[in-house]
């Protein structure tokens, strides 16, 4: 830039010019509607200068559109002169030789951006970004994988699991964020524009969305994030689930219904006590204490706990199903190759669709991002059965039942929200008929606590 300068200072002196105004382009000249360009436009219609010094009609005819404008100046009776071309634009021949080098030149960056989107879709086919990695990801170099950032990635990872839980709204998730030191490449704080941008792209999950061409294309970086975190963000992003900042949390928010009008019951502070009442007009319904509600929830998991002999004909009926593990898993992950395997034929298809005009490019693009969030999703069940030393079904039956038999205790000792998780997690209606508390147990947790309901006992069904 400072070499075109120097040269359109020499040219002015060497011409007795007086240079009254600089104007430096920062948009590429292969686009129509530059600032810097139509300014300068501007100001030379106004006549309020003679002229114009350009360092080379390249620099100013990238474009015929440009190039024209400039020409209408120039019948006009603007002075437009080159640094680096001896041309009279005021002859005929000058003209012409101008305008011949104003095609070319128009030319030769419509072909250099034809080679260059021909090596971003190369990349983007390939799985590779071509623009500047995404806050969490770090760049090698061209046409290498973005790797995460150890810095960063782990801070981001955190902004979309805390944004899942519901509890922060824009505001105070990047107040906590800037709390714990993330920043933005520049080093500036994270705002709420920056939250909203990173939070939807999918490049996080594995994914490559190319927003002014509306396409997505399946990446081969490693995604920071799981789908399902992914999933559950978006959720909250686009008003799908609930998420408002909570001023004041109780234990039981939102987790126990009225019986009668099965409206949430709200929670209240009075005297240093907690209560949950219904606040629906019309409903009568009195009010319950936080520890009644409590005493339900451990009288209920109370029923889950097993006794010596029960133990002992689980750890009998697990050792039994451990021979049968590893057929189990090669044959999860046959099931898993052949469904990522026909979402391929299916993208294979609809690809074909398109090439015989059988389906609009908006369509297409809907249908294939919809196959590759669904693909993505399989690869991460893929990925947990085959690298990432998923529990067997015998192990997962254990752990289920470990934490089934020791979900009373984890009640008694456990913290706020592993107390809130518990009742999540092991019920599922929780409701207030008159004075007493109906807790329902989710499946399979109800098929525990109901195991003695059988005749012959749980003990026998659970050899059969």
């Amino acid at each position: 830039m400072q070499q075109q300068r120097d040269a359109i200072e020499r040219y002015a002196e060497k011409n007795n010019l007086k240079i009254i105004r600089w104007f430096e382009e920062q948009e590429t000249a292969a686009k129509q509607g530059r600032p810097m360009f139509n300014q300068m436009i501007k100001l030379l219609k106004s006549h309020k200068v003679r002229g114009v010094i350009i360092h080379k009609i390249d620099r100013s005819a990238r474009n015929l559109k440009d190039w024209s404008d400039l020409g209408e100046l120039i019948d006009q009776g603007v002075e437009v002169f080159f640094a680096n071309e001896s041309l009279d634009l005021n002859t005929r021949g000058g003209r012409l030789s101008a305008d011949i080098q104003a095609v070319v030149a128009a030319d030769y960056i419509r072909n250099l951006r034809e080679e260059t989107l021909k090596g971003i879709n190369g990349r983007l086919k390939q799985g590779l970004y071509p623009r500047p990695a995404p806050l969490g990801y770090l760049d090698q170099g061209p046409g290498k994988v973005k790797v995460i950032d150890p810095a960063k990635g782990p801070l981001v990872r955190q902004a979309f699991e805390l944004y899942s839980t519901g509890r922060f709204n824009y505001k105070t998730l990047a107040a906590e964020l800037n709390n714990l030191g993330l920043r933005m490449k520049t080093g500036s704080r994270i705002t709420s524009n920056h939250l909203w941008h990173f939070m939807n792209n999918p490049f996080y999950i594995g994914l490559i969305y190319v927003k002014r061409r509306k396409e997505t294309f399946n990446g081969v970086h490693e995604p920071l994030i799981s789908k399902s975190l992914y999933d559950r963000v978006q959720e909250l992003l686009h008003g799908k689930s609930h998420s408002k900042t909570i001023k004041h949390e109780f234990l039981f928010r939102r987790r126990l219904r009225c019986g009668d009008c099965k409206n949430n019951l709200v929670g209240e502070t009075h005297d240093g006590w907690v209560y949950y009442r219904c606040h629906t007009p019309g409903c009568r319904r009195g009010t319950v204490r936080e520890e009644v509600i409590e005493q339900a929830v451990l009288e209920t998991f109370k029923k889950l706990e097993f006794s010596d002999e029960e133990k002992s004909i689980v750890d009998e009926t697990i050792s039994r199903m451990k021979i049968d593990d590893s057929k189990r898993r090669e044959e999860i992950v046959k099931s898993l190759e052949l469904q990522i395997s026909q979402i391929d034929g299916r993208i294979n298809r609809l690809t074909d669709a398109l090439v015989d005009q059988l389906v609009d490019k908006q369509t297409f693009e809907q249908r294939k991002t919809a196959l590759l969030l669904e693909r993505k999703g399989i690869e991460e069940k893929f990925k947990e059965w085959t690298v990432d030393n998923r529990l067997t079904v015998s192990e997962e039956l254990a752990h289920f039942l470990e934490r089934a038999s020791g979900a009373y205790s984890a009640y008694k000792v456990g913290k706020f929200e592993e107390k809130r998780e518990l009742v999540d997690t092991i019920s599922s209606n929780r409701l207030l008929m008159g004075k007493s508390i109906e807790i329902s147990l989710a499946l399979p947790f109800h098929e525990v606590a109901n195991r003695f309901e059988d005749a012959r006992g749980w003990g026998a069904r659970i050899r059969t």
